[in-house]
């Protein structure tokens, strides 16, 4: 096991909850040279990662030439290949990488083809089974030792430049990449002004869309005077030292808040339509399979999942119109209430 690849070619999310599998692995073959092969765009969440060498990038869209010349490099470059993703070009990825593969696939007749490009599959669980304890499952056929820490990882450069950090601030993360993931305003205003009373610096984290420069503008005035923007201009290693510093943070279901969690502060998770089973924040230190249920707020370690309360929660769609541009009425709902009881009682 002298070079050993990771395939998650997935979203930023995907590529956070594959570092206990990573870490896994330099645990098992602390020689090893330990390459993970994401898109373009994803590569942040690993940057200054000490259980990684190198980040393989690729461009989702490339076109067919370039791919093949991009599938000749990766030519049995290695001797194990592992794919954390149950599609097709992963899997691929896998079996051209690697002397031996293994990875996650669905156990059904029409995707039973992939099972013969890998040496070794595991069942993939899109439903009842967490993503961290999901990927652990390939360690566990690799017969190495499990390490459940999700590791958030920034490089000095990526450090906060000119900030006080001896003032006490709370992290929120107002603007989810999808409209079915929103919490209404009023909400956010509330909670900024409660936790100012309690002494909290209010510091907004976020990209550098127009859609969300404009939502985070629209909010600034009604926020506390002191409230710091730094949304658009951290890196995500930025966004990890900033949360390793905070007392607090409140976000919705995004790469952010599992960061949040991952780093040990006192963090609440907005969930409504999304599987809590399966995309809970996983909790600092947290070492069994499932942190979660799929009904009810709960709390688990340093983290409160705070859910809506409506029947239908939750209904793994996308808002209630079912597209991204539709809003959920069960965040829409969610009280600032819930989410000060729960920052209260986390923050004991």
């Amino acid at each position: 096991m002298k070079r050993i690849l990771v395939v998650v070619t997935r979203r930023i999310g995907d590529v956070l909850l594959s570092t206990p599998l990573i870490r896994s692995l330099r645990h098992a073959f602390p020689e090893s040279e330990i390459d993970v092969l994401v898109f373009e765009g994803t590569e942040g969440i690993l940057m200054g990662n000490p259980d990684v060498n190198h980040v393989i990038l690729i461009n989702h869209r490339l076109k067919f030439g370039k791919h093949l010349a991009f599938l000749a490099k990766l030519w049995r470059r290695y001797d194990l290949a592992v794919s954390l993703i149950p599609g097709d070009r992963p899997t691929l990825y896998a079996c051209i990488a690697g002397k031996k593969s293994i990875g996650l696939l669905i156990d059904s007749k029409e995707q039973s083809w992939k099972k013969k490009l890998l040496s070794r599959w595991v069942p993939f669980d899109n439903l009842n089974t967490h993503t961290v304890s999901m990927n652990l499952a390939i360690a566990k056929a690799l017969g190495i030792e499990p390490c459940h820490e999700v590791v958030i990882s920034w490089k000095p450069e990526d450090a906060v430049p000119a900030f006080d950090f001896d003032q006490p601030y709370a992290v929120l993360h107002v603007y989810p990449m999808y409209a079915y993931k929103m919490w209404k305003k009023e909400a956010w205003i509330e909670l900024a002004q409660w936790l100012d009373r309690k002494g909290l610096r209010i510091v907004l984290t976020g990209g550098s869309n127009e859609a969300e420069v404009r939502y985070i503008a629209d909010l600034l005035p009604r926020f506390p005077e002191n409230t710091i923007d730094l949304s658009g201009r951290l890196s995500l290693g930025g966004v990890a030292h900033l949360l390793s510093h905070a007392r607090a943070y409140v976000g919705p279901d995004t790469a952010v808040t599992h960061m949040a969690a991952a780093s040990g502060i006192p963090t609440v998770a907005l969930f409504g339509p999304s599987n809590p089973v399966k995309w809970g924040p996983w909790p600092k230190g947290y070492m069994g399979e499932n942190p979660y249920h799929l009904r009810g707020t709960q709390k688990v370690g340093n983290v409160i999942l705070l859910q809506g309360t409506e029947d239908c929660v939750p209904c793994m769609e996308e808002g209630c119109e079912r597209n991204i541009n539709s809003e959920s009425a069960c965040l829409q709902n969610l009280p600032a209430f819930d989410a000060i009881s729960a920052l209260e009682e986390l923050m004991q």
